[in-house]
């Protein structure tokens, strides 16, 4: 089994960090890729965080309200194969 991060995307040239504003799944949940997981707001903007692969969510690392800089792992999918 392979785990695949799931980063804290980078909006603009000028973010550095954002807030995790809600996960749209539970740890153990079996995700798709491309499909939304976690919703993130930057400064001027939200933007919906969609699944690297599919597999299960098997970490949250950091939960609603959290902020957090550009390129950590938020959580974690763990996939077969």
């Amino acid at each position: 089994m392979t785990r695949i991060p799931i980063l804290m995307p980078k909006f603009n040239y000028e973010m550095e960090s954002g807030i995790v504003q809600a996960w749209r799944c539970r740890t153990g949940e079996h995700v798709n890729k491309d499909v939304v997981v976690v919703e993130i707001e930057g400064e001027k903007a939200s933007v919906d965080v969609v699944a690297p692969a599919s597999g299960s969510l098997v970490e949250i690392v950091h939960e609603a309200g959290d902020e957090v800089p550009v390129g950590r792992a938020i959580g974690w999918i763990e996939t077969e194969g």
